[in-house]
């Protein structure tokens, strides 16, 4: 199936743009912000959204020189795609080399999410890496998501069927197929690459906002493929509870990374997953932990 987009769907560029768009928030009073909602948004707003407004609404009060060098969130309760989102940072903390601020997140006068961020100037320091690149083949040898998707979209419960075939401004390649493809118990590993699929602009905290962003896809159908079950085929209830990341080295978002992720445990309602961020030449440049709830859904009838 062809790359090219129908002629209905918006260009590379334009959906680059809107991700952009999307995930920049505007001040609207001393350290209060506004995160957008999604254009023609219906159901529950992805949680990859909610991170990335909530580090740039808190990077909006530190000290550029200062870049975020990790965060750590709690989603409290489901938001909504077509709702915009208010938040409001606490500066706890400004010292010689690190900065910490606090985020909550609200729609509608209720939190949905809780953020802690820490930044630090640059500084040298003591270096090592002991994170081997996967060796797993390179994205143009794999097939684009997209029409992996298409091809299974028929196969998704009707208000999965949405999800499935709308476009995306984060291209992914799959290594090993989705736990939505079969119901086949697998490995609790899997190794995507993704890039925006439009350059972007060279500033970093776009580069880490779309990082923080793509690093909520596919890290916890990771814990499902062990029990070859798929929210997409309405077997299992899925929500992201807590979410951290990482940044270790300077990185460009619109050039192919590889996500590698895992899960060493589930148990009591719950999935626990990792990943690790490469460059093409691997570098390990982000890491990334989450737990989520996972819970088979009961028989309807």
């Amino acid at each position: 199936m062809s790359d090219d987009p129908a002629p209905s769907d918006p260009s590379p560029r334009e959906l680059v743009e809107a991700l952009i768009h999307l995930l920049e928030v505007q001040e609207t009073g001393e350290d209060t912000f506004l995160g957008r909602k999604k254009p023609d948004g219906i159901g529950r707003v992805f949680g990859g959204q909610v991170i990335a407004q909530a580090l740039a609404a808190a990077e909006s009060t530190v000290d550029p020189t200062r870049p975020a060098h990790s965060l750590h969130a709690y989603f409290l309760r489901g938001g909504s795609e077509g709702v915009d989102i208010d938040y409001g940072v606490a500066r706890d903390f400004d010292g010689g080399s690190f900065s910490n601020r606090r985020v909550v997140a609200s729609q509608q006068g209720r939190p949905i999410l809780n953020l802690t961020a820490s930044f630090q100037r640059h500084e040298h320091g003591l270096e090592h890496a002991d994170a081997p690149m996967p060796d797993v083949p390179p994205p143009d040898d794999l097939e684009p998501e997209v029409d992996v998707r298409r091809r299974h979209a028929e196969h998704a419960r009707p208000e999965a069927r949405h999800h499935f075939l709308q476009p995306r401004p984060v291209e992914m390649r799959a290594v090993e197929g989705r736990h939505w493809i079969n119901s086949e118990p697998a490995p609790p590993r899997s190794h995507s690459w993704f890039r925006t699929v439009a350059p972007l602009p060279d500033d970093p905290r776009i580069h880490r906002a779309v990082l923080a962003y793509a690093s909520d896809m596919s890290l916890l159908g990771t814990c499902m493929l062990p029990h070859g079950l798929s929210w997409s085929r309405g077997e299992v209830i899925s929500a992201s509870l807590d979410h951290a990341v990482w940044f270790h080295e300077p990185f460009r978002a619109d050039e192919w990374l590889l996500y590698a992720t895992d899960s060493p445990w589930s148990g009591g309602g719950r999935g626990f997953n990792r990943g690790q961020i490469f460059t093409r030449d691997g570098r390990l440049v982000a890491s990334v932990a989450q737990e989520g709830m996972i819970r088979r859904a009961k028989p309807k009838g």
